[in-house]
């Protein structure tokens, strides 16, 4: 399990579904925040590649995972 904070790169995957920030290449594109699921890879940029980092901001339980929506 991944903590807030933990940073991680393109092709990894993702350690727990959540709101990552993307830092880009700052002269592509200004940092935002993505949607990021469990078990799937990051995912690299269309404009600076495999540079972007996803820093972890909020854990969240994807929905197939809670007990309440199986």
């Amino acid at each position: 399990m991944a903590a807030i904070g933990d940073v991680f790169k393109p092709g990894e995957k993702v350690p727990n579904s959540g709101i990552y920030q993307v830092i880009h290449d700052p002269e592509h594109a200004l940092t935002h925040e993505v949607t990021c699921v469990f078990g799937e890879p990051f995912a690299p940029c269309h404009g600076c590649g495999s540079r972007p980092r996803f820093r972890l901001v909020r854990i969240a339980r994807h929905i197939h995972q809670n007990e309440h929506f199986k």
